[in-house]
């Protein structure tokens, strides 16, 4: 059920038109736009919230809120898993009530409800999965058995999104404990670099020119390349890997890419 993209790490330092900014991480890296081709920068993320691949597929872990509601067909996973690793790193236990999602940020709490009989239960999202396109959710086989779907492998069913444990918190909370935590999750903050540059001069223009469109910043990172300098222009404060590939679509970013901070 794991899937992780394994990248080297490097870090360059972000200067606005005021000063210096946090650092941040390159994600994709093909040729810049306007200036010189460079090599891939890291993906500073936890594995479990980085884009992967699995069958050819891309997947997007993202931002979700409480109350949200998904449907589709549930499956289910047990002795062939028991004892293995999951995706964030726990060991998979079939007799407890946790489950695999593609793209629900780990620790997500949901309700899972078989559209058939009327069955709900509560399970923890802790592994990614299932990666077959019908289906939206891998139950543990306990979940399973509760919902009763172990004969019939899958079911209809609706998810709601009912809140999210805290990191490393391995147990689902009372609802009410549940509702005075927050409200959404974000997988991280993100941004598209859309140019870099050998000269600041072609930088400030860039920055200049992308500042403050649909609300964004524009920022300027100033990093080494080939034992020189190298400025690279990104526009700031996408909440999600859809939201930055939105902003590249709409204003035709061709050879713009997506970074995480």
């Amino acid at each position: 059920m794991t899937a992780a993209l394994l990248m080297l790490l490097a870090g360059c330092s972000t200067r606005t038109k005021d000063g210096y900014l946090n650092q941040g991480s390159v994600v994709h890296e093909p040729s810049s736009q306007g200036a010189a081709h460079t090599p891939s920068d890291a993906d500073k993320r936890h594995p479990t919230m980085r884009p992967y691949t699995v069958h050819g597929k891309r997947y997007y872990p993202t931002i979700v809120h409480v109350g949200e509601e998904f449907h589709g067909r549930a499956s289910w996973y047990g002795p062939d898993f028991h004892g293995k690793k999951t995706s964030n790193g726990e060991t998979y236990d079939m007799h407890t009530m946790t489950a695999a999602h593609k793209t629900l940020p780990m620790n997500t709490v949901v309700k899972v409800t078989h559209k058939e009989n009327g069955r709900s239960i509560v399970v923890r999202i802790n592994d990614r999965g299932p990666f077959v396109d019908s289906r939206i959710i891998d139950l543990s086989k306990k979940g399973a058995a509760e919902l009763d779907i172990i004969r019939t492998g899958t079911a209809p069913v609706k998810l709601e999104v009912l809140g999210f444990e805290a990191k490393g918190n391995r147990t689902i909370s009372p609802i009410e404990t549940l509702k005075k935590g927050p409200t959404e999750q974000v997988s991280g903050f993100f941004s598209v670099q859309v140019g870099a540059f050998v000269r600041i001069e072609g930088a400030i223009v860039t920055q200049e020119k992308y500042d403050k469109i649909q609300g964004y910043s524009a920022v300027i990172k100033d990093s080494e390349y080939e034992g020189g300098r190298l400025f690279r222009v990104y526009v700031t404060g996408f909440k999600s890997d859809a939201e930055a590939r939105d902003f590249i679509a709409a204003n035709s970013l061709q050879h713009a890419f997506i970074v995480m901070e």
